[in-house]
């Protein structure tokens, strides 16, 4: 009987090991994830900004230099906002939320997105010569991350709404 008891422990502690190395933990479902990044990054400013948002997560997802799951990606260390996986949403927005985050997981990405795999605060601005912006939407500038010499839009353009579904 205390084997059996030991081998359960066991079993739940590296359960819950790999759960917490694959990023996403026995926690969050894809979806829930999505809308977590959506939900803390676009602070539910429009349905462009959460598909921006959830874009930039797919793009990461579908490169081959992030881990290979939304969860993975929106739950790696220092990428998205502080506590992303852990603080508590107002369920209030959530259908909004929701139904972007369904949309992009099954498909839709913002249409002026591109390959851009990185946003940041609206408004802000950076000394680097590397950022290719592509897109300001939902309180956030959307870029890709370029050699210098193939920056052609080094400042944000300006913003645009209205360009997904509702």
């Amino acid at each position: 009987m205390g084997s059996s008891r030991q081998t359960a422990r066991l079993a739940v502690v590296f359960g819950l090991v790999a759960a917490g190395l694959s990023g996403c933990g026995a926690r969050h479902t894809e979806l829930e994830c999505m809308e977590r990044a959506m939900y803390f990054e676009s602070n539910r400013s429009s349905r462009d900004g959460m598909v921006a948002v959830g874009s930039v997560v797919m793009n990461r997802v579908e490169s081959g230099k992030y881990p290979r799951s939304v969860c993975g990606v929106v739950g790696q260390r220092g990428q998205f906002a502080s506590g992303v996986m852990s603080k508590r949403m107002d369920l209030r927005s959530s259908p909004k939320i929701r139904d972007a985050a369904r949309s992009v997981l099954r498909g839709e990405r913002h249409p002026m997105i591109g390959n851009a795999q990185f946003f940041h605060t609206a408004g802000y601005s950076f000394p680097y010569n590397n950022m290719h912006y592509v897109l300001v939407t939902g309180g956030n500038a959307f870029y890709e991350k370029r050699k210098s010499e193939f920056v052609t839009q080094p400042v944000p353009p300006p913003s645009v709404e209205g360009m997904t579904g509702y």
